[in-house]
């Protein structure tokens, strides 16, 4: 398609009639969960803005406008870019190693100044933004054969490779398997699933030699929590313990001892959902849940009203994606799962996070406004 010709296409909705298909719902839905997420993080700072509710709120009004400008750009852009996007994130990952700043013991952000950028969640939404078009373009016989399969399977490894040196082991885990998602998605057949589960498998061993020694000793701590419960597996202790004591309707707002002791660590940030079922018990989790779930399946019914295989293909990896922050990160709070640096999101405090997931949800808008578009097979 001819730059002209997607000029001319791009002029076949008016400014108005995206606004008319923008998804108030799916908004709504955003906001609500991100008010969570202000709520949890005053409570977090003992009934104060600062430091952390009052920046959120900030980055959240910043990254929403961000999210309805992506939505009203016709989503041809979007897969026209889809390359150049992916060949940026891996420049970022590239400038992480050259000139990355440190925290935590590891080196995944750039200093910006202004936030501190985490490239490896761009790069989550960059990625399946490729295979959305490469799966667009093939054929149903395409998939089926290997040959097919080499290049996406390179697009995932080279960013994985370098988000393993960071070391980042949660983050390049999320993103096989959102690549992973993504190929079932595409109609991989499952024996080549199964033959790359059975290949994991037996690589365990030397899998495990390679780990570091603090990535040992969160398996270990899953495995076993009380073999160190003042040590690795301090967090998972206490975060059990909160989650416990919320009981059925909590111990209301701001009353959380775990939290409020500073038992609980990360309570801003990983730990979050602990802090916030502590206070407002099963019901207030189960209440939050509910808010993903839906959000999760209004992308699917997104996905479900495109016409074009990219829009689908997009919007059900985005979804995916999203579901798997939450996943990780709940199932990592109540001993599920080892603990990983995985973001509750909208919820958790960070700017990377809030931004890479109102991207997606622009982009996912996009698809939903402009789903009777017609995109090229290439």
């Amino acid at each position: 398609m001819s730059l002209d010709s997607l000029r001319l296409h791009t002029a076949d909705l008016s400014l108005k009639s995206k606004l008319q298909r923008l998804n108030l719902g799916l908004l709504a839905l955003v906001f609500a969960i991100a008010c969570v997420g202000f709520t949890a993080l005053y409570s977090a700072a003992n009934g104060s803005f600062e430091p952390w509710a009052y920046r959120q709120i900030v980055r959240f009004v910043v990254c929403l406008g961000l999210a309805v400008g992506i939505a009203l750009i016709d989503i041809r852009w979007w897969y026209r870019l889809a390359w150049p996007a992916y060949a940026a994130g891996m420049l970022l990952l590239i400038a992480v190693e050259v000139m990355g700043h440190i925290g935590m013991g590891a080196q995944r952000w750039i200093n910006l100044g202004i936030i501190q950028l985490q490239p490896s969640e761009l790069m989550k939404i960059a990625l399946i933004m490729v295979l959305a078009r490469a799966f667009h373009a093939a054929a149903p016989e395409d998939v089926k054969r290997l040959s097919f399969l080499a290049v996406p399977v390179c697009v995932i490894a080279a960013p994985v490779c370098l988000v393993l040196l960071q070391p980042d082991l949660g983050t390049s885990l999320m993103m096989v398997m959102a690549g992973g998602a993504m190929f079932l998605l595409g109609g991989v057949s499952l024996w080549i699933f199964g033959a790359v589960g059975a290949a994991g498998l037996l690589s365990l061993p030397v899998i495990w030699h390679f780990l570091h020694d603090y990535q040992k000793q969160r398996v270990l701590t899953f495995l076993d929590p009380s073999s160190d419960p003042l040590g690795a597996g301090y967090h998972i202790t206490q975060s059990k313990i909160a989650l416990g004591s919320g009981g059925l309707e909590g111990k209301g707002f701001m009353q959380g001892t775990q939290s409020h002791l500073n038992f609980l660590p990360e309570k801003q940030t990983d730990f979050i959902f602990t802090l916030w079922a502590e206070e407002f018990g099963l019901f207030g989790g189960l209440f939050l849940l509910l808010l993903f779930a839906m959000v999760f399946g209004y992308g699917l019914w997104i996905a479900f009203r495109c016409r074009h295989a990219f829009g689908r293909f997009l919007t059900m990896g985005l979804s995916v994606n999203f579901s798997l922050y939450v996943f990780i990160n709940i199932g990592m709070v109540m001993g599920l799962i080892p603990v990983v640096g995985a973001p509750l999101p909208l919820v958790s405090y960070g700017g990377t996070a809030m931004l890479a997931a109102c991207v997606g949800f622009g982009l996912m808008m996009s698809a939903h406004i402009h789903r009777d578009a017609k995109l090229p097979k290439m």
